[in-house]
C-alpha cells in the first residue's frame, strides 16, 4: 500500500479550539467548511460536537452532509442560501443562515415558512467581497423583524487584514460596523482566526476559529498566541527509492536542482496529486528518520526528491514528515508562496488516519 497518509489529531483540535474559547470568553463557531479545510468535515464535527457553540460551512450541501452523518448541533451557512427554494431545507434541517445581499431579504419576506429562521446580517465593513452596504444595515434588520419569519438576528461582518498586526484596517472596520449597527439590540460576531488571537481589543459575542483550530498561524511572522496552537495534521510517507549521486547530475523534471557535490538523493511517495505544493522550491523543510533536512529539484505528480545526504541513518522506508508537529504547515506554505489555509485545501489521494477519539 502506497506509504502516503494524513494523521490527523483530534485531541490537538479540541485543544486548539478551547484556546479560542479561552482568549475570548466567547461562543465560538468551528468553521468547517471545505471540508474542515481538508481535514474531514464529519469527523471533526463529531470530535467537537459536546463541546463546540456550534459549525460553520460554506453551504447548505456541506451542512447537510453533517446532518446525514448525525450531527445535530448549530450550523451556520456563511454564504447563505443560493437560490430562495434552499428555504424550505434549511428550516427542515435547523440550520442558521447568512443573509448578505437584499435579494436574500426580499426572498425571506415572500417565502412560505413552517418556522422562523436564525439569522446572521452580514455587514460590508470594508472588504467589499459580500455583505449588505452600511447604508442599508438598519433598514434590512427592521424588515427581518417586522416579517415575522425571523427569531433571531446575529449582526456579523469580516475583516480583510486582520493578520496583518501593524495595520489600521481592522480598527476602521469596526468603527464602520459600530456606526451601522448603533441603536440594535442583538449579539455580534466579528473575530475570526487572526482576530481571535492577534485583536484582543474588538468585541464579539461569538467568534469564528477557522484556521487556528487546525493548528496553523495566519500570521506571517512569529505570534504569541500562534505558539500555542497544537498542528492537527501531519502529512508524511516514506523513502521509495535511494540513489547516490555525483557532483553535477540533475534531480527531477526541468534539472532545476543540480548536485553541487556528491549527494545522497532520497524518492518520496508523495506529489502535488496528493496536495503537496508543485512550487515548493528546493530547501522547503521536511523532517526524515527523525531529523530536519530538505526538499531538492521539482515536485512532480506522485513523488518529490529530498536530501539524505547529512543523514545517515535515513534510507528505504524511512518516514518523512512533509508537514505536522515538527515541520509547520506555514512553513512550507511560506516557501512554496502560499499559505497554510491552500496547502490544507488541496489535500487529496491521501487516507486519513484518526486519533485522540
Amino acid at each position: 500500500m502506497r506509504p502516503a497518509r494524513a494523521l490527523i489529531d483530534l485531541q490537538a483540535l479540541r485543544h486548539n479550539y478551547q484556546l479560542a474559547r479561552e482568549l475570548t470568553g466567547a461562543k465560538a463557531l468551528a468553521v468547517i467548511k471545505a471540508d474542515a479545510y481538508g481535514h474531514g468535515a464529519v469527523r471533526v464535527a463529531q470530535a467537537l460536537e459536546d463541546q463546540a457553540d456550534g459549525f460553520a460551512v460554506a453551504c447548505i450541501e456541506e451542512a447537510l452532509e453533517l446532518r446525514a452523518a448525525g450531527v445535530r448541533g448549530p450550523v451556520l451557512l456563511l454564504e447563505g442560501f443560493f437560490e430562495a427554494d434552499e428555504l424550505p431545507l434549511i428550516i427542515e434541517h435547523d440550520f442558521w443562515c447568512v443573509v448578505h445581499s437584499l435579494w436574500q431579504l426580499e426572498a425571506i419576506e415572500q417565502a412560505r415558512l413552517s418556522q422562523p429562521l436564525t439569522v446572521w446580517l452580514k455587514l460590508d465593513s470594508g472588504m467589499h467581497r459580500v455583505g449588505l452596504h452600511p447604508k442599508d444595515y438598519h433598514d434590512a434588520y427592521q424588515r427581518l423583524l417586522a416579517s415575522g419569519k425571523v427569531a433571531k438576528i446575529v449582526l456579523m461582518s469580516h475583516f480583510a487584514r486582520a493578520d496583518e498586526l501593524d495595520c489600521t484596517s481592522s480598527d476602521e472596520q469596526v468603527a464602520v460596523f459600530d456606526a451601522a449597527r448603533q441603536g440594535l439590540a442583538a449579539q455580534v460576531s466579528l473575530r475570526n482566526s487572526p482576530s481571535v488571537m492577534g485583536w484582543p481589543s474588538v468585541s464579539s459575542d461569538w467568534v469564528r476559529p477557522g484556521i487556528m483550530l487546525y493548528g496553523a498561524t495566519p500570521f506571517g511572522e512569529d505570534q504569541a498566541v500562534a505558539a500555542r496552537l497544537q498542528p492537527v495534521m501531519t502529512l508524511e510517507s516514506k523513502v521509495i527509492c535511494v540513489r547516490e549521486l555525483p557532483a553535477g547530475e540533475p534531480v527531477g523534471y526541468g534539472a532545476r536542482f543540480v548536485t553541487p557535490k556528491p549527494m545522497r538523493i532520497g524518492v518520496v511517495a508523495m506529489g502535488y496529486a496528493d496536495g503537496y505544493p508543485r512550487h515548493a522550491p528546493t530547501g522547503t523543510p521536511v523532517l526524515v528518520a527523525g531529523q530536519r533536512s530538505q526538499l531538492l529539484g521539482r515536485v512532480s505528480m506522485d513523488m518529490l526528491c529530498i536530501d539524505l545526504t547529512d543523514v545517515p541513518q535515513a534510507g528505504l522506508g524511512s518516514t518523512v514528515e512533509l508537514w505536522g508537529k515538527n515541520i509547520l504547515a506555514s512553513d512550507v506554505a511560506t516557501a512554496a508562496d502560499t499559505i497554510p489555509y491552500q496547502i490544507f485545501c488541496n489535500l487529496r489521494r491521501v487516507p486519513r488516519l484518526y486519533s485522540g477519539t
